[in-house]
């Protein structure tokens, strides 16, 4: 928990770090922690990718350029297209939202068939990872199918040199429920020991402290 004080004293992240000390009590010790299996690199948790905020949607109607173009997703889950307006899209899969299109511009043209592809690939928050602490780039990552915790160190550029990594936790919501596991960063990354390496989930929290030592 060094590593968040000496945020909190530079004034950085407010709100994440209220947050993450809320979540943690400040404190490196979470009660019984549980064992995760190692990664099995099945892709037991996959999902398909819903459009959120911050995406940028590409439109393509055939036969009509003049409603098709790039458009941003605004925060609130619309995005403004020609002729239609505003439309929801967030929540919607890429084909979900181009068949919806295609209802929507059925009244102004015949027979539309549209394309929508995707890009930035924000992710909405249930299909991200977050990673605080001890760890070279504080951040946010969008969960892809088959994911590994070596997959995410490699991401965020692993743990620093007074990362207690053995000591990382993992919060993971199951069935209702928020479960912590320990997890071993040390033999991972810095042993290359891949029994350590587990599978991620869309929503996992991991938290590295500083060593005291």
């Amino acid at each position: 928990m060094v590593n968040l004080l000496k945020t909190a004293r530079l004034g950085l992240l407010p709100g994440v770090l209220m947050g993450v000390l809320a979540l943690t009590g400040c404190a490196t010790d979470y009660g019984e922690r549980g064992v995760l299996p190692t990664a099995s690199g099945a892709e037991q948790f996959s999902t398909r990718y819903r459009i959120a905020p911050g995406d940028s949607i590409t439109i393509f109607v055939w036969r009509n350029p003049e409603v098709s173009g790039s458009f941003p997703v605004r925060p609130d889950g619309v995005l403004s297209t020609p002729l239609l307006g505003d439309i929801p899209a967030v929540g919607r899969t890429p084909d979900e939202l181009a068949r919806e299109l295609e209802e929507e511009l059925s009244t102004y043209l015949r027979d539309p068939l549209v394309t929508v592809i995707v890009g930035g690939f924000v992710g909405n928050y249930e299909e991200q990872i977050r990673i605080l602490g001890a760890t070279e780039n504080w951040r946010t990552v969008l969960y892809k199918d088959g994911m590994t915790l070596l997959d995410l160190m490699i991401d965020t550029g692993g743990i620093t040199d007074f990362a207690d990594g053995n000591n990382a936790t993992l919060f993971r919501d199951e069935e209702g429920e928020r479960k912590a596991y320990q997890l071993r960063l040390d033999d991972l990354v810095r042993d290359a020991d891949l029994s350590a390496n587990v599978d991620m989930k869309p929503g996992d929290i991991v938290i590295i402290p500083e060593s005291w030592f």
